[in-house]
């Protein structure tokens, strides 16, 4: 069985690593996009079993994103997780407490993206 994901991310280089990286695992498909507005269109249109999230990103910024999903009916039983520098204890509480899965913190380790992202598509 396999799983879509959709990366949101404003840098196109984190992107395509990521993008290689998830799709190492052929079990993962993944879709990218580079803003928050390109990504919650492409979640509305297509919704995916998984969202990753640039946190800090130009316009519509990952949280925003995230309330966005959480407030329309055809996207708000998507499971997000952020993608972040910002990793320290508290930040990663915030994020969860908005609504979010998990936190994969930047940079991450391209051998073990596609592993990280199916635990969260598990829990």
């Amino acid at each position: 069985m396999t799983s879509e994901i959709l990366y949101v991310d404003d840098e196109a280089d984190i992107r395509e690593i990521a993008e290689m990286a998830i799709g190492l695992d052929p079990s993962l498909i993944v879709r990218t996009c580079g803003s928050g507005q390109e990504g919650f269109e492409q979640a509305r249109q297509s919704p995916p079993d998984l969202m990753l999230l640039d946190v800090m990103m130009p316009g519509l910024d990952g949280p925003g994103v995230l309330s966005l999903l959480q407030d329309d009916p055809v996207t708000a039983s998507v499971p997000v997780v952020f993608i972040t520098a910002r990793t320290q204890e508290q930040e990663i509480a915030h994020l969860k407490q908005l609504g979010a899965r998990g936190v994969i913190a930047k940079p991450f380790d391209p051998m073990t993206l596609a592993e990280q992202v199916r635990s969260f598509l598990d829990g």
